[in-house]
């Protein structure tokens, strides 16, 4: 079994804020997969669906960024997964607009959700970092992250989120380099950033 958890902040007023991709990410998976609908469960929204022969349940934390952890650990717990099976989909402000890189462990660089979510289950699990760009002065940070994508970034958003999650598969079976390598050249092909 494998855990998907997509970072984000929950409410309408937070929806379209990049520091939400991590969501978009995860309901683009359910998306594509027919999931069932979300449920609550483990202090955030769930869902489980199959790929490539694999149990995943879909994870989008209801705890506000900075408490991630504390659903993450609790589905972990209860659903008897290692954090090498976690995988957590967010914003990355050091990937340029629409790149994507795969890693496991490593620092937070400063990002709430991870550095929660590592306190919970520790620095193990494997996270897809979803660019976002950065707005090149440390101090404008903040307001970036839970500022709204603009109008002109939707259609990379849309179609980044759809490769992800037609590539999750890869994803679900560990081949984290081919999942990439996918997304990357699919984006590419779209023209997109």
């Amino acid at each position: 079994m494998i855990l998907f958890v997509g970072l984000g902040n929950p409410g309408k007023a937070y929806a379209g804020n990049r520091h939400n991709i991590g969501f978009t990410a995860i309901e683009a998976i359910a998306r594509a997969a027919s999931a069932p609908a979300f449920r609550s469960k483990f202090h955030g929204c769930v869902s489980e669906i199959a790929l490539a022969g694999e149990r995943v349940v879909l994870l989008a934390p209801q705890t506000y960024m900075n408490e991630s952890g504390r659903a993450v650990g609790d589905a972990a717990r209860y659903l008897k997964i290692e954090p090498r099976d976690v995988v957590v989909f967010h914003d990355e402000l050091d990937l340029p607009p629409g790149k994507v890189r795969v890693k496991t462990g490593g620092g937070n660089a400063g990002h709430n959700g991870l550095k929660s979510i590592t306190a919970h289950i520790g620095n193990d699990y494997r996270r897809v970092r979803i660019g976002i760009g950065h707005p090149g002065d440390r101090a404008l940070v903040h307001n970036y992250v839970l500022g709204d994508f603009a109008k002109a970034d939707a259609p990379w958003v849309e179609a980044l989120c759809g490769f992800i999650a037609a590539s999750a598969s890869l994803l679900a079976k560990g081949e984290d380099d081919a999942f990439q390598t996918k997304v990357f050249r699919d984006m590419e092909a779209a023209g997109l950033p």
